[in-house]
């Protein structure tokens, strides 16, 4: 707003008003262009990525191993120290790894001092881990043809086994391959193609599309099926990200959805397994998550969508918002340039943090009795001195929206308080939607409808191997051969992820 000299009012409390509404609204917009210049040129999460963390870690490594072998190189004791210290730290390997031994022996088996011959009193055994690159072979199946000699028109021979392409090249294993070096380690189909070709086999990218294609239709029912159980658990996580997808009518993309819908309830000791169910929609209506949890009764963890408040108005779902979304808002004000008011709600979130951390692991009802004794006065002094503050700051600030975000759902976030089973925020399913951004970083977008639901099916089940350390690569080749061999879909429970999940793989989120 800009007041020209000649619009200036006679009243001065006029004036007054006038100003003091121009310089809230040139706060506002210099908070907005902060905040942009911070999604622009810094970085975008409250603490910094894991994965940079990483990579900083990895050249911090390098340098240091580096620095080592130039000192290892010129001094024999230390080399042999640093020796000593590796045997100790290694650890062991895993014993399901199969071994190759190799016998390092000496050549001539007669006494260097007297000639007499020597004989074995032990010896040193050290493993190491070998690998030998991926590699192609091929399957040659035969089938024997039999014939009776006094029969002449009789033939036997066993019929063919079952395959996912008839009439094509791969084996299920190989199919399995591609869809977990796509979905879990994003490589898109034309850079496995390119990989392939090293090896000399020329698959085109329309060829890997085509075994991706009917994988995703194989696995349809156990996806659905899966999807169904997650629904019949008394509380869940939901999210939503965007999904881009080609649209040759127009000649660009366009915007669908990938909404996740999680189950995690290992923080306080819950049976049941943790899971994850992705749905590809073509939008973000409120009328989607409403068909995809339909039949879904209880507690449903979620952002600031208000696309999910018509699900609570039914009745049915219990709305429990994130405390990490309220914080993120208090943060970027926080974040760009001195904010009292958002430290010291930063501050305030912070306490009700610490306690999670204390009961993380603990039981249902331990974390309920924890949280009323030590959360609940936090939250009571923490809502009216939100309406306090945002009583005295102007309206039209970035700190009165955050303030009034916190404050329009504050029954939705201060229901972990009674109930132990409740997370304080989103962070599972915020967790299981960052694989989907890497692949939509990587492939840019889907090329059809149909390539979103191939996208949901396959991920959902790679993803929730992951999340219970169940290997996706043969659980994907097990399930695949046995639906091509018909299993039968009465028993497709026995096909679900957390049937292969073996005692030791079960472990406790962090």
């Amino acid at each position: 707003m800009t007041i020209l000299t000649d619009e200036l009012p006679d009243d001065p409390g006029t004036l007054k008003a006038m100003l003091i509404a121009e310089r809230v609204q040139n706060e506002r917009l210099v908070a907005i262009i902060k905040e942009l210049q911070r999604h622009r040129f810094g970085r975008r999460a409250e603490t910094l990525p894991e994965e940079q963390m990483l990579l900083g870690l990895e050249d911090v490594e390098q340098t240091a191993a580096s620095g080592e072998a130039a000192v290892d190189a010129t001094s024999p004791a230390e080399r042999e120290r640093r020796t000593g210290q590796r045997r100790m730290n290694r650890g062991s390997l895993p014993a399901h790894l199969p071994r190759v031994e190799m016998v390092v022996d000496i050549d001539d088996l007669v006494c260097p001092c007297c000639g007499q011959d020597l004989h074995q009193i032990g010896e040193d055994a050290a493993e190491r881990l070998d690998i030998v690159p991926a590699q192609f072979r091929v399957l040659v199946v035969r089938r024997p043809k039999y014939a009776c000699r006094a029969c002449e028109n009789v033939v036997v021979q066993a019929p063919a086994p079952a395959r996912l392409i008839e009439g094509g090249l791969p084996t299920e294993a190989t199919v399995a391959q591609v869809l977990v070096s796509k979905y879990a380690d994003h490589l898109p189909l034309y850079r496995q193609s390119q990989i392939y070709a090293r090896q000399g086999l020329n698959l085109d990218r329309s060829t890997l599309a085509d075994w991706v294609g009917r994988a995703a239709w194989l696995l349809q029912p156990v996806h659905a099926r899966m999807l169904t159980m997650l629904k019949g658990s008394a509380k869940l996580f939901a999210d939503e990200t965007t999904a881009p997808v080609l649209d040759p009518g127009r000649g660009r993309t366009k915007t669908g959805q990938l909404w996740a819908y999680a189950r995690d309830d290992r923080s306080w000791g819950g049976s049941d397994p943790p899971g994850v169910a992705y749905v590809y929609s073509p939008d973000r209506k409120a009328e989607r998550p409403i068909a995809h949890l339909a039949g879904f009764k209880g507690v449903l963890q979620v952002d600031g969508y208000a696309g999910y408040r018509a699900l609570s108005e039914r009745g049915d779902v219990q709305l429990a918002f994130c405390w990490s979304h309220v914080r993120r808002r208090f943060y970027e004000l926080a974040a760009s340039g001195p904010a009292p008011i958002a430290s010291e709600a930063l501050e305030r979130i912070a306490r009700l943090y610490a306690v999670e951390n204390d009961i993380r692991g603990h039981s249902a009802e331990e974390r309920h009795a924890v949280r009323q004794d030590r959360s609940r006065p936090i939250l009571n002094d923490l809502e009216p001195w939100l309406r306090a503050k945002l009583a005295l700051i102007s309206q039209k600030t970035r700190l009165a929206e955050a303030i009034r975000y916190a404050l329009s759902r504050w029954d939705g976030l201060t229901l972990f308080v009674g109930d132990g089973r409740i997370e304080i925020d989103s962070n599972v399913v915020e967790r299981a939607i960052r694989p989907i951004a890497l692949n939509r970083k990587n492939a840019l977008f889907a090329g059809s409808d149909g390539g979103g639901e191939h996208w949901a099916v396959i991920a959902s089940l790679i993803e929730t191997c992951k999340l219970i350390s169940v290997e996706p690569h043969n659980y994907l080749t097990d399930i695949i051969t046995r639906l091509v061999n018909g299993h039968l879909n009465s028993k497709i429970d026995e096909l679900m992820p957390w049937a292969y999940v073996t005692k030791s793989s079960v472990k406790v989120v962090a």
